[in-house]
């Protein structure tokens, strides 16, 4: 009998917390204080403290959280952002918004994030920034590209969207370059329920810039010092993703058991690729990625099973219509092309039983068998 295995499952978590939660939207709702209060600052603590970060700066969502990161270190037009060519449209924007120009570069094809070598031979003397993305929760090397960040007077700013409490060589993911943005979108790891983000930080000057650039560029209401924006983490997300904090890193244990067992139930399947880990890394599991050649084969026989699906991402930044103006084409940039018509996403999350885990597993070995 085959099952409804969701890709997402957004009730479980809230029937886990429901008490916590329903008393810190109570509380707030109670305080009659919804934007810029209490909690966000709050939050803002607990958030830079589990980073490992002297600064926690909450806005509206994680593109903006990159935006303004690149706005505050006044990259913009005629400068240049290295970015993976493989990775969800909002890290290109994020330099499109600034003014400056994304450079893609393509990714070490086993592990999905940025190449180190091809960085190195993508800088100009217009290169102003690396941003690197830790796709899937696996997290990129940092220290060869903060090396180079530091060698060619760059900035390394992490897109840890995907990332919240994954350890490289022991140091927390938002604290291995000069700046981070998180997204907290309802489907992370750490989620609120609706959209949400934050910038977290060392440095002092890029913390207050941040802050001012979310309100309007004002610090003194009524008081607009530069042209702002409006990019404000509001209460209500705070206080709940102060509550779904105190669980992460408990969550992302429970994700890790689950890619153990998927790692170990489809080892040695022909053609079917299992996502590899950098030695020294804690990845946390965001996404458990796949790839096989007849993947959108593989893709229908797992939804005619009841196992939900999905892809990320089928179409590479270069090859959106967003970017139709960059002039570049088909075969540009092929790891990226590769993984984008090979990669499929299975269901992982705090929630997933393992009698599903293997029974995706051992659908997918049905599939490979046959194929």
């Amino acid at each position: 009998m085959n099952r409804n295995i969701p890709f997402l499952d957004m009730r479980s978590p809230y029937q886990e917390l429901k008490h916590e939660l329903d008393n810190a939207y109570q509380q707030v709702m109670e305080s009659g204080w919804y934007i810029m209060g209490n909690e966000l600052d709050a939050f803002e603590r607990e958030f830079a403290d589990y980073c490992g970060t002297r600064h926690c700066v909450g806005v509206g969502n994680g593109l903006d959280a990159l935006h303004l990161i690149l706005r505050a270190y006044g990259i913009g037009d005629g400068d240049e952002v290295i970015v993976p060519s493989n990775t969800y449209i909002a890290t290109w924007l994020a330099v499109s918004y600034a003014g400056a120009k994304p450079v893609p570069v393509e990714p070490v094809e086993h592990t999905y994030n940025l190449d180190p070598e091809r960085v190195a031979s993508a800088i100009t003397p217009r290169t102003r920034a690396i941003l690197p993305v830790h796709l899937y929760g696996l997290l990129a090397d940092t220290d060869p590209l903060l090396m180079l960040a530091n060698q060619y007077n760059l900035r390394l700013i992490e897109d840890a969207a995907q990332a919240q409490g994954a350890l490289y060589k022991g140091r927390m993911s938002g604290n291995l370059g000069h700046a981070a943005g998180f997204s907290f979108y309802p489907g992370k790891n750490l989620g609120a329920l609706g959209d949400a983000g934050a910038i977290v930080t060392n440095d002092d000057k890029l913390a207050e810039k941040v802050s001012e650039l979310r309100n309007y560029g004002s610090k003194v209401k009524y008081y607009n010092n530069v042209k702002g924006y409006n990019s404000r983490l509001d209460e209500i997300q705070a206080t709940f993703l102060r509550v779904k904090l105190k669980h992460l890193d408990e969550w992302n244990q429970r994700r890790q058991k689950i890619a153990s067992a998927y790692l170990d139930l489809m080892a040695g399947l022909p053609d079917l690729i299992l996502p590899s880990t950098l030695d020294s890394t804690e990845p946390v599991w965001h996404i458990f990625p796949v790839r096989h050649p007849k993947r959108d084969d593989l893709q229908k026989y797992l939804n005619n099973k009841g196992v939900n699906t999905l892809i990320h991402y089928p179409v590479p930044p270069h090859l959106s219509g967003a970017y139709a103006d960059f002039g570049m084409l088909k075969g540009n940039f092929p790891i990226a092309e590769k993984i984008a018509s090979s990669e499929l996403s299975i269901p992982i999350g705090p929630h997933i039983s393992l009698d599903d885990v293997e029974y995706v597993a051992n659908t997918i070995r049905e599939f490979v068998s046959q194929a």
